[in-house]
């Protein structure tokens, strides 16, 4: 990205020790009644590797056990990390990772043994319009079920991350931050239209949300897990 803004992927080096739920107000309960809907597919992902431990999150999208992830939530740990899972209701279970994809940023893993999980269910992202309402979940600061309501800012946006060049973005001013990488971001009728991945930061040091924010389109992400998945 130009100017002033510096661009970062949103993964959290230290999470919270005490995984509290917080979530924006909404103008309207049909909103609360997507997130109902939606939040059981969205977990949260601890890694702890070679090179230390990291956070993120991930969206269910096969009832064995199949998550979505960011490649980098797996990455920032180092060689064959550690994963664990958290679903929505509390439950912790061990993780194996399928497969990666490093230029698109995105990875799944497998929850062993599972079945008849809830899952999500993609949108056609293609159909998004700038001004559309979004909702994102995920664990930013390691808070657990966190929902932050914005719309979509633009679209087709491209930026560079850590040398990693990103075309088509959907931008969101949807509060993100560190942490949120990997989690879901949903339409008005609770369609998962992208994968939370980056924010920009006013590049004064901080890290916090500006309220700009990016995410890989679904049907993108849709295609990439699909062949990761080949074969499993």
């Amino acid at each position: 990205m130009a100017g002033a803004a510096t661009v970062h992927e949103l993964t959290a080096a230290k999470p919270a020790s005490s995984p509290v739920a917080a979530t924006t107000a909404s103008s309207t309960s049909s909103v609360a009644d997507v997130v109902a809907r939606a939040q059981p597919a969205v977990v949260d992902i601890t890694v702890k590797g070679s090179s230390g431990e990291d956070e993120g999150s991930g969206v269910v999208i096969r009832s064995d056990g199949m998550i979505l992830t960011n490649n980098h939530v797996l990455a920032a740990a180092g060689q064959d990390p550690a994963v664990t899972v958290t679903f929505s209701d509390g439950t912790r279970r061990s993780a194996t990772v399928v497969g990666t994809a490093p230029g698109s940023d995105l990875a799944v893993v497998r929850v062993s043994g599972a079945s008849r999980l809830t899952v999500a269910t993609f949108g056609d992202s293609s159909a998004l319009r700038t001004g559309d309402t979004v909702v994102a979940l995920g664990s930013p600061l390691g808070l657990t079920g966190t929902v932050t309501e914005g719309i979509v800012s633009a679209l087709h946006r491209q930026l560079t991350v850590d040398q990693t060049r990103y075309t088509n973005m959907i931008q969101t001013d949807a509060p993100l931050n560190e942490g949120n990488s990997g989690g879901a971001l949903i339409s008005a009728n609770g369609q998962l239209v992208g994968i939370n991945t980056a924010i920009a930061t006013s590049g004064s040091g901080s890290t916090g949300s500006i309220g700009v924010g990016f995410a890989i389109p679904s049907n993108t992400a849709k295609s990439v897990a699909e062949a990761l998945m080949a074969g499993h």
